[in-house]
């Protein structure tokens, strides 16, 4: 064979080689494409599929159209390879392939016109049951190569896969969208029926920890039952009731027998006691906070309010409430509405209010920082407890009905009360009313060793109590210490072991409550002894 036709084989079979080559890596990166359009828009696979034909193929344009697998809407896009001057305009491309498929695609794609003819080359595009096409033209004539041919042919089925795949993921998205959906509704749900459990737990809870409550209203003092006859003519109703009278004689013991009598007793009986609560929580307390309203507040809390939704709820010691609280309570006893500490969203108050105070609040000497607008709000339908000074009657069988339900407690068999102690108890004034007869009878109950009850004289001795008369010699600062702690506990024994507030042990002997608590600190007096059991 002559040299000359040797090396003219050899570089033919080269460049046979380089094409194999070049064809082969093309293909490598065709087939990549899906991988590059994960989670793509349809829009966006056809877009990269034609800027992918217009380096792979070098032709003059590429033009794509089918309908958008997602919403069936119709997608036609077209790139040149020379944007400053484009070869074709898409409407006569997209009028070449129409007319291209109604002979029967029987005939090579050519777009004809006096400049010169454009082959082109059109591939079927998958597009769920759909049917689109891509197409590619250039003005040279041996387009298309049977690789290039190859390539536009692999290129539409990658193109296809990945409009599949948009669609699938469309689906996936719809499908995780409903459960998304489905999974809150149930969320809300599930909330809702915590908070019923939550009220109904925090009712029981409080119920359960009346011990300090007698169960029944024994008497019949002829002022105990004009107080119960006006219970019988408001318990009907859902009229606002304020009860008053000192402390100790059960107002809230009246409050619980107008729901029990009222259309509203199947549901709960929420109490809260205004003076037992900080200032700066009291509106949290009430009417619930958002998480995240303040520090501290990590999560969303029923306020009392809620937790008594179509039942009542009985304000203890009404007149300590803090003044931005009292706005607030105002406003719900209007529009029958109120908000969470940190909520915007009005919420409903379908609760009957009942609210009780050991002040005088028609008094100004009383009344002192309560708005006098809340008070006409809450004084619909006063009822005054007599004390038990008004009830003397009473005495006899409200000291055998508290011997006989502590002397069970305790395991104790009592068959006698003399009538020294019952005399004694008649002519005693009873400053902490009935919580102060039940608390003797208890204590002596304790002591009581025998089957007869007694009571020590000085446990009702109403004046300041002295461990011994003071003796000449003794000497007078430790008489007067003696004196003063004397008074100080007469004071908190009255007041129940209170501190602070107008009818607190401080103001009652005239003190500023920060010197009061300094006294009892000096005087090592615990003024825990003296609270309400």
């Amino acid at each position: 064979m002559p040299m000359n036709v040797a090396r003219l084989k050899l570089e033919t079979e080269s460049e046979d080689v380089r094409d194999l080559k070049s064809c082969v890596n093309d293909l490598i990166s065709v087939l990549a494409l899906p991988a590059i359009w994960i989670g793509a828009e349809p829009a966006q696979i056809i877009r990269a599929l034609l800027d992918c034909l217009l380096g792979l193929l070098r032709v003059d344009f590429v033009y794509a159209e089918c309908n958008d697998p997602l919403d069936g809407k119709p997608l036609t896009l077209i790139r040149h390879a020379s944007t400053s001057q484009p070869t074709v305009a898409m409407p006569e491309v997209s009028r070449a392939l129409q007319d291209w498929l109604k002979t029967g695609a029987r005939e090579a794609l050519v777009l004809r016109r006096p400049a010169g003819g454009i082959t082109m080359a059109a591939r079927r595009l998958g597009c769920q049951k759909e049917i689109g096409w891509v197409v590619a033209g250039a003005t040279r004539r041996n387009f298309p190569s049977t690789t290039e041919g190859l390539l536009l042919s692999v290129a539409a089925n990658q193109a296809a896969i990945g409009l599949q795949e948009a669609r699938l993921l469309q689906e996936q998205k719809l499908v995780a969208a409903e459960l998304d959906r489905k999974v809150e509704e149930r969320t809300r749900e599930l909330q809702a029926l915590k908070d019923q459990l939550e009220r109904e737990n925090v009712v029981l809870r409080e119920q359960l920890d009346e011990v300090s409550m007698f169960e029944e209203i024994v008497g019949t003092a002829p002022a105990l039952r004009a107080v119960l006859a006006r219970v019988a003519r408001v318990a009907s109703t859902d009229s606002t009731v304020l009860i008053t009278g000192e402390t100790g004689t059960g107002k809230e013991l009246i409050a619980r027998a107008i729901h029990k009598r009222s259309k509203r007793s199947a549901r709960a009986f929420v109490k809260v006691n205004c003076a037992a609560i900080p200032p700066s929580l009291i509106a949290s307390e009430l009417f619930g906070h958002e998480k995240g309203a303040f520090t501290g507040a990590l999560q969303r809390r029923l306020g009392r309010f809620e937790l008594a939704q179509g039942g009542t709820l009985f304000l203890d010691e009404v007149g300590e409430l803090p003044a931005e609280t009292q706005v607030t309570l105002l406003r719900v006893l209007q529009e029958r509405e109120f908000e969470r500490v940190g909520g915007t969203q009005p919420i409903t108050a379908d609760v009957r209010l009942i609210a009780a105070t050991n002040r005088n609040l028609q008094r100004p000497e009383d009344s002192a920082g309560f708005r006098r607008d809340l008070f006409y709000r809450l004084n619909v339908f006063p009822i005054e407890m007599p004390s038990l000074r008004e009830r003397i009657e009473d005495i006899p069988l409200l000291t055998e009905y508290f011997i006989q339900r502590y002397a069970d407690k305790m395991g104790k068999r009592i068959f006698s009360i003399s009538k020294k102690t019952i005399a004694l108890f008649r002519s005693y004034n009873w400053p902490g009313n009935v919580r102060e007869l039940q608390n003797v009878i208890e204590r002596s109950l304790i002591l009581c060793d025998g089957h007869a009850f007694s009571v020590d004289r000085n446990w009702l001795n109403q004046e300041p109590r002295y461990a011994e008369p003071a003796s000449a010699a003794q000497p007078l600062a430790q008489r007067l210490a003696t004196h003063e702690k004397s008074l100080i506990e007469a004071a908190l024994l009255a007041t129940r072991g209170r501190v602070s507030g107008a009818s607190g042990a401080a103001a009652r002997l005239g003190l500023p409550a920060s010197t009061f608590e300094s006294k009892i600190r000096a005087l090592k007096i615990n003024k825990h002894a003296f609270k309400a059991k």
